[in-house]
């Protein structure tokens, strides 16, 4: 596919889960652990990010997070094109590390 043609976007996770209980901390962190281990980056505290490369890798992580997704709390999902995401306006604060470094031209298919 030439890169011309490419259609990079970010799929945005924001997540509010109860942490109150031992059970609700358990389900928390699989949720967590399964966005990291499915290539999502920590954006801000309970949201997570990932670069994906058109539309058909947007549905096969939206089927993989439907199927990891902890019984109670609130997720929400929200895919934005590249050009979107890169006029984010940081106010406060400094970017992180794999903000600096990751973007669309670095991403990496096998």
């Amino acid at each position: 596919m030439a890169e011309s043609t490419r259609r990079y976007m970010r799929m945005l996770v924001f997540f509010d889960l109860p942490v109150v209980t031992r059970t609700e901390r358990r389900a928390y962190t699989q949720f967590r652990r399964f966005l990291l281990n499915d290539g999502f980056d920590m954006i801000q505290f309970s949201v997570y990010g990932r670069i994906l490369n058109g539309r058909d890798a947007e549905d096969k992580h939206m089927q993989r997070m439907v199927a990891n997704l902890p019984a109670r709390g609130s997720v929400r999902v929200l895919t934005i094109t590249e050009k979107q995401y890169a006029s984010m306006k940081l106010l406060v604060g400094l970017p992180l590390f794999q903000e600096k470094r990751v973007d669309a031209k670095q991403i990496l298919l096998f």
